[in-house]
């Protein structure tokens, strides 16, 4: 992996401006608050990606909540295919039994990763799980997955920015972009 000092020069489009971002957690935020009226949700942020996006749509919701993390691994050899096998790096830190649950995801592509995730998560007993996705590329699904809130459809293509990376590198963009694959082709 050979990243150039200026990561805008590795991104070959700007997919979704810091606006549009901004603009679809707001009504995300609005939606999940008037779903969830009258109760207590727990967020569930899945390390590392989605942490930009659960700090942001936390903000953005109206009711009381709790959050908790998780780190899970289903990267093998390339570092932009999932192996499909996944290791939990850290585990809830509270118990989740009881309780109303909302996954939030930075990108759901193949499904295998979520699918393991809720199965997982439903084992712990929640009073209700449900997934939000920032961003769902749904060319690349192996697994059917329920997503119950979705930012924005993607087409099938390498993304960075808002917590996506490449490498750990490029979770600090403020958009989502596409990728040059000279960035990650050796």
């Amino acid at each position: 992996m050979k990243v150039t000092q200026d990561l805008l020069a590795d991104v070959a489009e700007v997919l979704l401006t810091e606006e549009q971002i901004a603009g679809k957690v707001a009504e995300l935020g609005q939606r999940i608050s008037a779903d969830y009226a009258g109760r207590e949700l727990t967020l569930v942020s899945v390390l590392k990606g989605s942490l930009p996006f659960m700090a942001d749509l936390m903000r953005r919701i109206s009711l009381p909540l709790r959050i908790d993390l998780m780190e899970v691994s289903s990267y093998g050899g390339t570092g932009t295919e999932s192996s499909g096998l996944v290791r939990i790096l850290k585990d809830l830190s509270a118990p989740i039994e009881g309780r109303d649950v909302l996954l939030v995801e930075d990108i759901i592509d193949t499904g295998l990763t979520l699918n393991y995730l809720i199965r997982y998560l439903k084992g712990k007993n929640p009073r209700s799980i449900k997934v939000c996705s920032l961003l769902d590329k749904p060319a690349r699904r192996l697994v059917e997955i329920p997503i119950d809130y979705v930012g924005f459809e993607i087409p099938d293509a390498f993304v960075v920015g808002y917590g996506l990376d490449f490498g750990e590198v490029y979770r600090n963009l403020r958009f989502v972009g596409v990728l040059r694959p000279e960035a990650y082709e050796s």
